[in-house]
């Protein structure tokens, strides 16, 4: 407390210095600064309602950081309470509470909520679409978040990318994958555009959130799930319940974790916060993706080295299968209302622009490293 003290009495020195020095340079007396307001400055209470599991890796916590960034950057003035899912609302009431204004924030992945917006999962992640580092591109430099703002903005709420998984794997299963045939009938938990790929490939996709997944396994009420990678899938522990594990997760190149403003609540805050809790939210983004990159080997080396799971690559042909179904998939969903046409034609065409700059770059550069 003595230094958070300290350091607010240097920081209005400063302020204070500076003012005098722009007096002076304006021809006013340096000697009789303007009068700064002794008041207290207001504080503001806000909830975040997540749909991850309370403090779970990477996810819950990945909302811990961003009310922490929040709490930090403000300085106290804006005082963020997180609840995990069903502490609060459950993981698919999320969305409402938000919109409602019963929590001014909400974590959570937009592909949940395609039922309420056709173009929700296009802000999330699109099969055999763009990776993270891509998403982040054309959410910041490509329109793509302007897009998002507009499909949100009738329920009153503000999106914003907070967090990525990076590219996600392909799922686990109690059979191995070795043609399309395998996945007729298979119950699997895979939502958004990725399960009517899935569906369209003749398997039967279910939508369930995390902390139902392990139990769904156990019982066989499901067949397969995927959920996100080894960091994740580790701490859920479905190598008890599955042995092969699959990749690369053609379904989820790069996840985009959103956090959603109550946009009433975001307008009754000061300019220098609401910049502050939108820049919050670009840290939070990148700290999300470095963890996951940090993670996810240690985490599979785990899997594959102590707990005997195999890992498996999906075979040439029933990935070269599933992108010809997600192209069918991707482009009938987004005739499904205006707004989504518009979203995936801006997404396409910042796809095909910037596929070949990775493939200069980045793919041409990893190719070496392998050799």
């Amino acid at each position: 407390m003595k230094e958070t003290l300290k350091r607010r009495e240097l920081l209005g020195a400063v302020a204070g210095a500076a003012a005098a020095t722009t007096l002076s340079a304006c021809g006013q007396d340096s000697e009789s600064p303007a009068p700064v307001s002794s008041e207290p400055q207001k504080t503001y209470e806000w909830k975040m309602v997540t749909t991850w599991p309370k403090n779970f890796p990477g996810l819950g916590t990945g909302a811990n950081n961003v009310a922490r960034l929040i709490n930090e950057m403000s300085g106290g003035r804006i005082n963020v309470k997180v609840y995990g899912a069903g502490e609060m609302v459950s993981a698919f009431e999320v969305f409402d509470a938000v919109s409602r204004g019963n929590a001014q924030l909400g974590h959570a992945g937009a592909y949940y909520w395609k039922g309420k917006i056709p173009s929700a999962p296009f802000f999330s992640s699109v099969p055999f679409g763009l990776t993270a580092n891509e998403m982040n591109a054309w959410f910041y430099y490509g329109g793509g978040l302007k897009l998002w703002e507009e499909a949100y903005k009738p329920f009153g709420l503000i999106p914003n990318p907070a967090g990525n998984s990076g590219t996600q794997m392909g799922g686990w299963f109690n059979k191995e994958i070795n043609s399309l045939e395998d996945l007729k009938g298979l119950k699997m938990r895979m939502p958004g555009l990725g399960g009517e790929v899935l569906k369209r490939a003749g398997g039967i996709p279910v939508t369930l959130p995390g902390g139902e997944l392990f139990p769904s396994m156990q019982s066989g009420a499901l067949d397969a799930t995927e959920w996100v990678g080894p960091y994740n899938d580790l701490a859920f522990g479905f190598y008890k319940v599955a042995k092969f594990y699959y990749t690369p997760g053609w379904h989820e190149p790069g996840t985009t974790m959103e956090c959603m403003i109550n946009e009433k609540a975001f307008n009754e805050l000061p300019a220098d916060l609401q910049s502050i809790v939108r820049n919050a939210m670009k840290v939070a983004n990148l700290e999300m993706l470095s963890e996951y990159t940090a993670r996810n080997q240690q985490a599979l080396q785990t899997l594959v080295n102590e707990h005997g799971v195999q890992l498996k690559s999906f075979p040439d042909e029933v990935l070269k299968e599933l992108k010809s179904l997600s192209e069918q998939v991707v482009e009938e969903e987004a005739q499904k209302d205006e707004l989504s046409k518009r979203v995936w034609a801006s997404q396409k065409a910042f796809r095909d622009q910037v596929v070949k700059w990775t493939d200069a770059s980045e793919g041409a550069y990893t190719r070496a490293r392998s050799l």
